[in-house]
Protein backbone atom coordinates (compact mmCIF):
# COMPACT_ATOMS: atom_id res chain seq x y z
CA UNK A 1 0.00 0.00 0.00
CA UNK A 2 3.18 2.61 0.90
CA UNK A 3 4.56 1.46 -2.50
CA UNK A 4 1.78 2.80 -4.24
CA UNK A 5 0.78 5.46 -2.52
CA UNK A 6 4.62 6.82 -3.44
CA UNK A 7 4.57 5.79 -7.03
CA UNK A 8 0.73 7.27 -7.58
CA UNK A 9 1.88 10.50 -5.34
CA UNK A 10 5.30 10.70 -7.79
CA UNK A 11 3.09 10.48 -10.83
CA UNK A 12 0.60 12.83 -9.80
CA UNK A 13 3.71 15.54 -8.64
CA UNK A 14 5.65 14.48 -12.19
CA UNK A 15 2.32 15.39 -13.95
CA UNK A 16 2.16 18.50 -12.43
CA UNK A 17 5.32 19.96 -12.54
CA UNK A 18 4.88 18.58 -17.05
CA UNK A 19 1.41 20.26 -17.52
CA UNK A 20 1.33 23.10 -15.01
CA UNK A 21 4.32 24.60 -14.30
CA UNK A 22 6.81 23.29 -17.28
CA UNK A 23 10.19 23.96 -14.99
CA UNK A 24 11.71 22.23 -12.41
CA UNK A 25 10.80 24.68 -9.69
CA UNK A 26 7.72 24.64 -7.66
CA UNK A 27 5.41 27.71 -7.52
CA UNK A 28 3.32 29.30 -4.97
CA UNK A 29 0.26 27.01 -5.32
CA UNK A 30 2.12 23.99 -5.15
CA UNK A 31 3.89 24.90 -2.07
CA UNK A 32 0.33 25.79 -0.48
CA UNK A 33 -0.54 22.41 -2.00
CA UNK A 34 1.90 20.75 -0.17
CA UNK A 35 1.41 22.72 2.73
CA UNK A 36 -2.47 21.50 2.96
CA UNK A 37 -1.14 18.12 2.66
CA UNK A 38 1.23 18.07 5.67
CA UNK A 39 -0.82 19.64 7.33
CA UNK A 40 -4.02 16.97 6.81
CA UNK A 41 -1.14 14.20 7.27
CA UNK A 42 -1.00 15.13 10.83
CA UNK A 43 -4.42 15.76 11.66
CA UNK A 44 -5.59 12.79 9.76
CA UNK A 45 -3.36 10.17 11.77
CA UNK A 46 -6.36 10.79 14.60
CA UNK A 47 -9.67 12.54 13.45
CA UNK A 48 -10.35 9.57 11.48
CA UNK A 49 -10.25 7.57 14.77
CA UNK A 50 -11.82 10.88 16.69
CA UNK A 51 -15.76 10.13 16.72
CA UNK A 52 -15.00 6.48 18.27
CA UNK A 53 -12.32 7.91 20.79
CA UNK A 54 -15.33 10.46 21.83
CA UNK A 55 -17.76 7.44 22.11
CA UNK A 56 -15.30 5.35 24.36
CA UNK A 57 -15.33 8.84 26.54
CA UNK A 58 -18.49 8.33 27.01
CA UNK A 59 -19.73 11.29 24.72
CA UNK A 60 -23.18 10.67 23.44
CA UNK A 61 -23.76 10.89 19.80
CA UNK A 62 -25.08 14.17 19.52
CA UNK A 63 -21.84 15.25 22.10
CA UNK A 64 -20.09 13.99 18.94
CA UNK A 65 -21.65 15.92 16.63
CA UNK A 66 -21.92 19.37 18.96
CA UNK A 67 -17.64 18.65 18.95
CA UNK A 68 -17.89 19.16 15.35
CA UNK A 69 -20.16 21.92 15.20
CA UNK A 70 -17.68 23.72 17.71
CA UNK A 71 -15.02 23.44 15.29
CA UNK A 72 -16.36 24.58 12.25
CA UNK A 73 -18.79 27.30 13.31
CA UNK A 74 -15.77 28.95 15.09
CA UNK A 75 -14.33 28.51 11.61
CA UNK A 76 -17.08 30.11 10.37
CA UNK A 77 -17.37 33.11 12.40
CA UNK A 78 -12.99 33.85 12.30
CA UNK A 79 -12.93 33.12 8.65
CA UNK A 80 -13.99 37.19 7.82
CA UNK A 81 -11.50 38.68 10.21
CA UNK A 82 -8.94 36.57 9.05
CA UNK A 83 -9.72 37.83 5.99
CA UNK A 84 -8.76 41.28 7.35
CA UNK A 85 -6.02 40.47 8.50
CA UNK A 86 -4.76 39.32 5.25
CA UNK A 87 -4.29 42.97 4.39
CA UNK A 88 -2.49 43.47 7.49
CA UNK A 89 0.20 40.68 8.00
CA UNK A 90 2.00 38.69 5.50
CA UNK A 91 -0.37 35.62 4.19
CA UNK A 92 2.49 33.12 4.78
CA UNK A 93 2.76 34.06 8.72
CA UNK A 94 -0.96 33.57 8.81
CA UNK A 95 -0.86 30.31 7.17
CA UNK A 96 2.39 29.55 9.47
CA UNK A 97 0.51 30.42 12.44
CA UNK A 98 -2.61 28.28 11.69
CA UNK A 99 -0.72 25.38 11.36
CA UNK A 100 0.73 26.09 14.88
CA UNK A 101 -2.74 25.98 15.32
CA UNK A 102 -3.36 22.64 14.60
CA UNK A 103 -0.01 22.11 16.59
CA UNK A 104 -1.26 23.27 19.82
CA UNK A 105 -4.48 21.35 19.65
CA UNK A 106 -2.62 17.88 19.14
CA UNK A 107 -0.14 19.02 22.30
CA UNK A 108 -3.42 19.99 24.74
CA UNK A 109 -5.48 16.25 23.43
CA UNK A 110 -1.96 14.74 24.61
CA UNK A 111 -3.25 15.51 28.09
CA UNK A 112 -6.73 15.06 27.98
CA UNK A 113 -7.99 18.20 29.19
CA UNK A 114 -10.78 18.36 31.40
CA UNK A 115 -14.32 18.78 29.04
CA UNK A 116 -14.74 22.46 29.18
CA UNK A 117 -11.38 23.27 28.11
CA UNK A 118 -11.73 20.31 25.42
CA UNK A 119 -14.17 22.59 24.00
CA UNK A 120 -12.33 25.84 24.37
CA UNK A 121 -10.19 23.29 21.99
CA UNK A 122 -11.94 22.65 19.41
CA UNK A 123 -12.82 26.75 18.79
CA UNK A 124 -8.86 26.72 19.19
CA UNK A 125 -8.65 24.28 16.00
CA UNK A 126 -11.35 26.06 14.21
CA UNK A 127 -9.58 29.64 14.33
CA UNK A 128 -6.25 27.59 12.99
CA UNK A 129 -7.98 26.13 10.31
CA UNK A 130 -9.19 29.92 9.13
CA UNK A 131 -5.73 31.00 9.22
CA UNK A 132 -4.60 28.32 6.87
CA UNK A 133 -7.35 28.13 4.59
CA UNK A 134 -8.52 31.88 4.14
CA UNK A 135 -5.15 32.79 3.73
CA UNK A 136 -4.37 29.79 1.40
CA UNK A 137 -7.59 30.66 -0.81
CA UNK A 138 -6.13 34.43 -0.93
CA UNK A 139 -3.25 33.55 -2.02
CA UNK A 140 -4.38 31.15 -4.88
CA UNK A 141 -7.19 33.68 -5.99
CA UNK A 142 -4.85 36.13 -6.56
CA UNK A 143 -3.18 33.86 -9.03
CA UNK A 144 -2.83 35.28 -12.60
CA UNK A 145 -3.64 31.58 -14.00
CA UNK A 146 -6.61 30.93 -16.24
CA UNK A 147 -6.41 27.10 -15.02
CA UNK A 148 -7.84 28.06 -11.40
CA UNK A 149 -10.13 24.84 -11.45
CA UNK A 150 -7.06 22.68 -12.06
CA UNK A 151 -5.51 24.24 -9.29
CA UNK A 152 -8.42 24.06 -6.67
CA UNK A 153 -8.49 20.55 -7.71
CA UNK A 154 -5.34 20.23 -6.76
CA UNK A 155 -5.73 21.95 -3.04
CA UNK A 156 -9.01 20.03 -3.07
CA UNK A 157 -6.98 16.73 -3.36
CA UNK A 158 -4.33 17.10 -0.65
CA UNK A 159 -6.21 15.68 2.14
CA UNK A 160 -7.02 12.98 0.20
CA UNK A 161 -3.62 12.00 -0.14
CA UNK A 162 -3.76 12.16 3.46
CA UNK A 163 -6.56 9.54 3.83
CA UNK A 164 -4.68 7.68 2.09
CA UNK A 165 -1.96 6.53 4.25
CA UNK A 166 -2.18 8.30 7.34
CA UNK A 167 -5.02 5.96 9.02
CA UNK A 168 -3.30 3.21 8.45
CA UNK A 169 -0.26 4.70 10.11
CA UNK A 170 -2.30 6.12 12.81
CA UNK A 171 -3.56 2.93 13.36
CA UNK A 172 -0.78 1.25 13.80
CA UNK A 173 0.49 3.86 16.69
CA UNK A 174 -2.60 3.74 18.39
CA UNK A 175 -2.42 -0.37 18.78
CA UNK A 176 1.17 -0.02 19.39
CA UNK A 177 1.29 3.59 21.75
CA UNK A 178 -2.50 4.42 22.57
CA UNK A 179 -4.03 7.69 21.42
CA UNK A 180 -0.87 9.62 23.59
CA UNK A 181 1.15 7.67 20.69
CA UNK A 182 -0.78 9.36 17.98
CA UNK A 183 -0.71 13.12 19.37
CA UNK A 184 2.77 13.09 19.85
CA UNK A 185 3.22 11.68 15.94
CA UNK A 186 0.59 14.18 14.53
CA UNK A 187 2.42 17.19 17.04
CA UNK A 188 5.71 16.49 15.69
CA UNK A 189 4.44 16.33 11.56
CA UNK A 190 2.65 19.66 11.90
CA UNK A 191 5.37 21.74 13.45
CA UNK A 192 7.53 20.50 10.83
CA UNK A 193 4.88 21.38 8.63
CA UNK A 194 4.77 24.61 9.92
CA UNK A 195 8.47 25.36 9.21
CA UNK A 196 7.86 23.85 5.53
CA UNK A 197 5.01 27.11 5.15
CA UNK A 198 7.38 29.70 7.05
CA UNK A 199 10.62 28.91 5.15
CA UNK A 200 8.85 28.02 1.28
CA UNK A 201 5.89 30.37 1.26
CA UNK A 202 8.11 33.96 1.18
CA UNK A 203 7.98 34.57 -2.51
CA UNK A 204 4.50 36.14 -3.61
CA UNK A 205 3.25 36.90 -0.61
CA UNK A 206 3.29 40.15 -0.07
CA UNK A 207 1.23 42.39 1.56
CA UNK A 208 -1.45 44.34 0.28
CA UNK A 209 -1.85 47.76 -0.10
CA UNK A 210 -3.18 49.48 3.13
CA UNK A 211 -7.16 49.05 3.35
CA UNK A 212 -8.64 50.15 6.50
CA UNK A 213 -11.52 48.02 8.34
CA UNK A 214 -14.16 50.17 6.63
CA UNK A 215 -12.70 49.49 3.41
CA UNK A 216 -13.08 45.80 4.15
CA UNK A 217 -16.52 46.16 5.37
CA UNK A 218 -17.47 48.16 1.73
CA UNK A 219 -15.90 45.57 -0.12
CA UNK A 220 -17.97 42.87 1.46
CA UNK A 221 -20.73 44.73 0.29
CA UNK A 222 -19.52 45.02 -3.14
CA UNK A 223 -19.04 41.69 -3.22
CA UNK A 224 -23.15 40.90 -2.27
CA UNK A 225 -24.53 43.39 -4.77
CA UNK A 226 -22.69 41.42 -7.56
CA UNK A 227 -24.18 37.78 -6.70
CA UNK A 228 -27.70 38.00 -8.60
CA UNK A 229 -30.63 35.46 -8.92
CA UNK A 230 -28.49 32.73 -10.74
CA UNK A 231 -25.59 33.36 -8.18
CA UNK A 232 -27.33 33.00 -5.26
CA UNK A 233 -28.73 29.78 -6.72
CA UNK A 234 -25.40 28.44 -7.32
CA UNK A 235 -24.36 29.15 -4.13
CA UNK A 236 -27.23 28.02 -2.52
CA UNK A 237 -26.60 24.30 -4.30
CA UNK A 238 -22.82 24.23 -3.25
CA UNK A 239 -23.96 25.10 0.46
CA UNK A 240 -26.27 21.95 0.46
CA UNK A 241 -23.62 19.57 -1.57
CA UNK A 242 -21.01 20.96 1.56
CA UNK A 243 -23.66 19.51 3.90
CA UNK A 244 -23.62 16.24 3.07
CA UNK A 245 -20.31 16.16 2.62
CA UNK A 246 -20.19 17.67 6.07
CA UNK A 247 -22.26 15.14 7.64
CA UNK A 248 -20.94 12.27 5.84
CA UNK A 249 -17.21 13.95 7.35
CA UNK A 250 -18.49 13.96 10.99
CA UNK A 251 -20.53 10.36 10.60
CA UNK A 252 -19.85 8.27 8.21
CA UNK A 253 -17.30 6.07 10.24
CA UNK A 254 -20.48 5.75 12.53
CA UNK A 255 -22.18 4.48 9.40
CA UNK A 256 -20.08 2.50 8.51
CA UNK A 257 -20.06 1.09 11.87
CA UNK A 258 -23.87 0.25 12.45
CA UNK A 259 -23.24 -2.14 8.82
CA UNK A 260 -21.09 -4.44 11.85
CA UNK A 261 -17.86 -3.36 9.98
CA UNK A 262 -14.82 -3.97 12.08
CA UNK A 263 -12.36 -0.72 12.67
CA UNK A 264 -9.69 -2.98 10.39
CA UNK A 265 -11.96 -3.10 7.85
CA UNK A 266 -13.29 0.12 8.42
CA UNK A 267 -9.44 1.43 8.34
CA UNK A 268 -8.56 -0.70 4.66
CA UNK A 269 -11.78 0.78 3.35
CA UNK A 270 -10.93 4.48 3.90
CA UNK A 271 -7.09 3.37 2.93
CA UNK A 272 -8.87 1.58 -0.89
CA UNK A 273 -10.83 4.06 -1.49
CA UNK A 274 -8.30 7.09 -1.09
CA UNK A 275 -5.89 5.49 -2.50
CA UNK A 276 -8.04 4.83 -5.73
CA UNK A 277 -8.87 8.09 -5.64
CA UNK A 278 -5.43 9.19 -6.61
CA UNK A 279 -5.30 8.67 -10.20
CA UNK A 280 -8.94 9.73 -10.42
CA UNK A 281 -7.58 13.09 -9.03
CA UNK A 282 -5.47 13.58 -11.85
CA UNK A 283 -8.04 13.07 -14.31
CA UNK A 284 -10.22 15.82 -12.70
CA UNK A 285 -7.41 18.50 -12.23
CA UNK A 286 -6.71 17.67 -16.61
CA UNK A 287 -10.13 17.86 -17.38
CA UNK A 288 -11.60 20.72 -14.91
CA UNK A 289 -10.33 23.50 -16.68
CA UNK A 290 -11.88 22.43 -20.11
CA UNK A 291 -15.36 22.81 -18.31
CA UNK A 292 -17.16 26.26 -17.13
CA UNK A 293 -16.97 26.89 -13.63
CA UNK A 294 -20.87 26.92 -13.28
CA UNK A 295 -21.19 23.54 -14.86
CA UNK A 296 -18.40 21.95 -12.61
CA UNK A 297 -20.62 22.46 -9.81
CA UNK A 298 -23.82 21.09 -11.75
CA UNK A 299 -22.04 18.09 -12.88
CA UNK A 300 -20.55 17.88 -9.38
CA UNK A 301 -24.17 18.13 -7.65
CA UNK A 302 -25.36 15.92 -10.51
CA UNK A 303 -23.28 12.87 -9.18
CA UNK A 304 -23.12 13.73 -5.51
CA UNK A 305 -27.01 13.87 -5.12
CA UNK A 306 -27.30 10.54 -7.71
CA UNK A 307 -25.13 8.38 -5.64
CA UNK A 308 -26.21 9.98 -1.85
CA UNK A 309 -29.94 8.58 -3.04
CA UNK A 310 -28.53 5.03 -4.34
CA UNK A 311 -26.44 4.74 -0.73
CA UNK A 312 -29.40 5.14 0.99
CA UNK A 313 -31.57 3.21 -1.50
CA UNK A 314 -29.16 0.06 -0.97
CA UNK A 315 -27.86 0.23 2.51
CA UNK A 316 -30.23 -1.94 3.86
CA UNK A 317 -28.22 -5.24 1.70
CA UNK A 318 -25.16 -3.08 0.30
CA UNK A 319 -22.15 -4.74 0.20
CA UNK A 320 -18.13 -3.78 0.65
CA UNK A 321 -17.59 -3.17 -3.25
CA UNK A 322 -21.03 -1.55 -3.93
CA UNK A 323 -19.95 0.83 -0.68
CA UNK A 324 -16.75 1.77 -2.35
CA UNK A 325 -17.69 2.41 -5.86
CA UNK A 326 -20.44 4.78 -4.31
CA UNK A 327 -18.22 6.19 -1.77
CA UNK A 328 -15.74 6.81 -4.83
CA UNK A 329 -17.84 8.18 -7.17
CA UNK A 330 -19.62 10.69 -4.63
CA UNK A 331 -16.05 11.83 -3.40
CA UNK A 332 -15.19 12.80 -6.94
CA UNK A 333 -18.51 14.93 -7.51
CA UNK A 334 -17.40 16.34 -4.65
CA UNK A 335 -13.92 17.90 -5.58
CA UNK A 336 -15.37 18.49 -9.20
CA UNK A 337 -18.40 20.91 -7.24
CA UNK A 338 -16.28 22.33 -4.63
CA UNK A 339 -13.14 23.17 -7.10
CA UNK A 340 -15.91 24.80 -9.52
CA UNK A 341 -16.99 26.88 -6.52
CA UNK A 342 -14.09 28.11 -5.92
CA UNK A 343 -12.88 29.15 -9.34
CA UNK A 344 -15.94 31.10 -10.22
CA UNK A 345 -16.07 32.66 -7.17
CA UNK A 346 -12.33 33.60 -8.13
CA UNK A 347 -12.92 34.34 -11.12
CA UNK A 348 -16.06 36.86 -10.52
CA UNK A 349 -14.61 38.39 -7.65
CA UNK A 350 -11.08 39.04 -8.84
CA UNK A 351 -11.04 42.11 -7.63
CA UNK A 352 -11.42 41.35 -3.92
CA UNK A 353 -9.12 38.22 -3.21
CA UNK A 354 -9.32 38.23 0.37
CA UNK A 355 -12.80 38.97 0.65
CA UNK A 356 -13.95 35.88 -2.16
CA UNK A 357 -10.72 33.78 0.33
CA UNK A 358 -13.32 34.64 3.51
CA UNK A 359 -16.58 34.38 1.66
CA UNK A 360 -15.12 31.17 0.39
CA UNK A 361 -13.66 29.54 3.07
CA UNK A 362 -17.23 30.03 5.06
CA UNK A 363 -18.91 27.70 2.92
CA UNK A 364 -17.36 24.70 4.09
CA UNK A 365 -16.96 24.81 7.61
CA UNK A 366 -20.54 26.61 7.93
CA UNK A 367 -22.13 24.00 6.15
CA UNK A 368 -20.37 20.99 7.82
CA UNK A 369 -21.07 22.31 11.39
CA UNK A 370 -24.26 22.30 10.02
CA UNK A 371 -24.56 18.59 9.09
CA UNK A 372 -22.74 17.48 12.25
CA UNK A 373 -25.07 19.65 14.53
CA UNK A 374 -28.05 18.92 12.88
CA UNK A 375 -26.92 15.32 11.78
CA UNK A 376 -27.07 13.66 15.19
CA UNK A 377 -30.28 14.90 16.05
CA UNK A 378 -31.50 13.53 12.24
CA UNK A 379 -29.58 10.17 12.93
CA UNK A 380 -31.76 9.61 15.73
CA UNK A 381 -35.18 10.19 14.78
CA UNK A 382 -34.76 9.08 10.95
CA UNK A 383 -31.20 7.06 10.40
CA UNK A 384 -28.75 7.22 8.33
CA UNK A 385 -30.70 6.03 5.27
CA UNK A 386 -33.27 9.00 4.93
CA UNK A 387 -31.45 11.23 5.10
CA UNK A 388 -28.90 10.14 2.09
CA UNK A 389 -32.19 9.74 0.22
CA UNK A 390 -33.65 13.24 1.18
CA UNK A 391 -30.43 15.66 0.52
CA UNK A 392 -29.75 13.14 -2.42
CA UNK A 393 -33.33 13.68 -3.70
CA UNK A 394 -32.83 18.22 -2.92
CA UNK A 395 -29.90 18.32 -4.52
CA UNK A 396 -30.19 16.22 -7.81
CA UNK A 397 -33.18 18.03 -8.62
CA UNK A 398 -31.39 21.80 -7.96
CA UNK A 399 -28.34 20.12 -10.04
CA UNK A 400 -30.77 19.30 -13.03
CA UNK A 401 -33.06 22.12 -13.00
CA UNK A 402 -29.19 24.92 -12.91
CA UNK A 403 -27.97 22.40 -15.82
CA UNK A 404 -31.66 23.14 -17.91
CA UNK A 405 -31.66 26.56 -17.91
CA UNK A 406 -28.01 27.36 -18.39
CA UNK A 407 -28.53 24.65 -21.59
CA UNK A 408 -31.60 26.75 -22.47
CA UNK A 409 -30.24 29.73 -22.43
CA UNK A 410 -27.00 28.32 -24.38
Amino acid sequence: MTIFFCFSFRLRYNYFMEQELGNKKLNTAEKITLTHFFLMFGYKLFSFYFPLYLLEKNFSILQVGYTSFLIYISLAISAPVVGYLNYKIKPNILITLGVLGYSGYSLAMLFSVPVPYFYGFQILLGISGALFFVSSRSILMSEKSKKLSGTFAWFYSAPIYADAIAPALGALIIWKFGFFGVFVVALIVQVLASIFAFTKLKSGTKVADKVSLSESISNYKKVSTRMDTKGVFIIFLSFLILVIAGFNNTFFILFLKSLNLTQEQILIFNSVVSLSFLPISIVVAKKINKVSNEKNIYIGGQIVGAFSILLGLVTNFINYFLMFVITLIEDTGNLIASSGRSSLMATRLKNYPKESAAIDTIFSPLSTSFGALFGGILIYYFGYQLIFIFMGVVILLLSLIGIYVKNRKN
